[in-house]
């Protein structure tokens, strides 16, 4: 199917991710089919201009690229091969586009069963966050046949800032997704420990933040999240603590597959191990009250 026949587009999977990308490719002029088990996430979908569906089997028949973004290898296959599955209702040359974070293993294990149905597959995890993709400007670690990225690039580009193709194997884009949830959990983790020694020691965190974010190790990463803490916003700001602890499970499985240590990327999971057993309706900032529990302080402006 060639780029310009791409007439309409799915998204199966309407959190806060899926309906940030969904509201992108709404804005880009895409008619965009859309399903979630909640129907009020379906619902929330139709008030933004999409439309809705009854069925993962309904948004493949209606769609010729259908973007999934699900918590995990199960859903993903579950919404993609199960029964009412998007793939009953695909149609040859179509596209799956996987943007959910999953082990290399289990988008894999996808592969075949589409191709058998000459449906294409691009392994494509994203970063960006919520923001990310609610303003259309993820980054996209696509993995799969250049060819059948560039029938989509239209569609992705709607989604994206940046489109980096890391591999023509699937399971490529997921082990580069291993790779920087571990830098970015570290950074999240030393962030709450680096707070939480200076308040302890009685500084102020305003203090701590001013120098940290003019020193060399001030990045927007370290702002957003050390604002999260000191504003004690721990709710409702699109980073829910149990992504970042199953995407550093995922991270730690590769290691052990690829036979790499992880000795800082270790300690950051079972920190966040800590807070989802603490806090498991927050998000990951709220990691930082585990340490600040500990310590007997609080990290505050």
């Amino acid at each position: 199917m060639a780029e310009s026949q791409i007439r309409s587009v799915g998204v199966i999977g309407l959190g806060d991710m899926g309906i940030g990308i969904a509201r992108s490719l709404v804005a880009a002029g895409f008619p965009t089919v859309g399903f979630d088990l909640r129907p009020e996430r379906v619902d929330l979908l139709e008030a933004l201009g999409g439309r809705p569906a009854a069925s993962c089997a309904e948004v493949g028949a209606r769609a010729d690229a259908v973007f999934v973004m699900v918590l995990s290898g199960g859903q993903a296959s579950d919404a993609l091969l199960g029964t009412d599955g998007a793939l009953e209702g695909m149609r040859e040359e179509s596209t799956v586009i996987l943007t959910a974070t999953i082990l290399p293993a289990e988008v894999k294990a996808l592969q075949a069963p589409l191709a058998a149905r000459g449906v294409g597959l691009i392994d494509t995890p994203v970063s960006g966050g919520k923001a990310g993709a609610e303003a259309g400007t993820l980054t996209l670690m696509a993995a799969g046949d250049a060819a059948l990225l560039d029938r989509n690039r239209s569609v992705l580009e709607a989604i994206s800032g940046e489109i980096f193709h890391v591999g023509g194997e699937i399971g490529q884009g997921q082990v580069v997704k291993a790779a920087l949830q571990v830098l970015i959990g570290c950074t999240f983790a030393a962030t709450f420990e680096s707070l939480v020694l200076g308040a302890k020691a009685g500084i102020n965190g305003k203090t701590l933040f001013d120098v940290f974010r003019s020193s060399a190790a001030g990045s927007p990463l370290f702002e957003n999240c050390a604002r999260q803490v000191l504003d004690r916003k721990f709710r409702n700001t699109g980073s829910r603590i149990g992504t970042m602890y199953k995407d550093l499970g995922i991270s730690m499985a590769v290691a052990r597959e690829a036979g790499a240590a992880m000795f800082t990327a270790s300690s950051a999971y079972e920190l966040f191990q800590a807070g989802i057993s603490r806090f498991p309706d927050e998000d990951n900032w709220a990691v930082a009250k585990v340490l600040e529990e500990i310590a007997g302080t609080e990290v505050a402006w």
